[in-house]
């Protein structure tokens, strides 16, 4: 009777071992590590999503995804930022109302 019970044991603790692991390898792994410290044309960017710290990136930031998709990490608190993230906001207003049509509207999702 106890070789069966080790079995038992060996294969509940083989399960939980992968079931961690499978779920530690979720974690997004694309985070930013360090943010610009100049100013982001406005030409480039098509759009912008957050970063929060702790919820599976070490800092918080501002990433921005470019026409092309490139993305470039910002600051989350400077005013520069907030500006280009109001322009984002309204391009992305006016391409929907444009159907995304116009050149400017290139790499724009809605």
């Amino acid at each position: 009777m106890a070789p069966r019970g080790d079995g038992r044991l060996f294969l509940s603790i083989l399960f939980i071992a992968c079931y961690c692991t499978v779920t530690l390898a979720q974690v997004p792994a694309d985070c930013c590590l360090e943010v610009a410290k100049k100013p982001i044309e406005k030409g480039l960017v098509a759009n912008y999503r957050l970063q929060v710290q702790g919820q599976g990136c070490a800092i918080d930031a501002t990433i921005f995804l470019s026409r092309r998709g490139r993305t470039m990490c910002a600051p989350v608190n400077e005013k520069w930022v907030e500006n280009l993230k109001r322009h984002v906001d309204q391009l992305k207003k006016d391409c929907k109302k444009q159907n995304y049509k116009p050149k400017r509207c290139t790499g724009v999702k809605p």
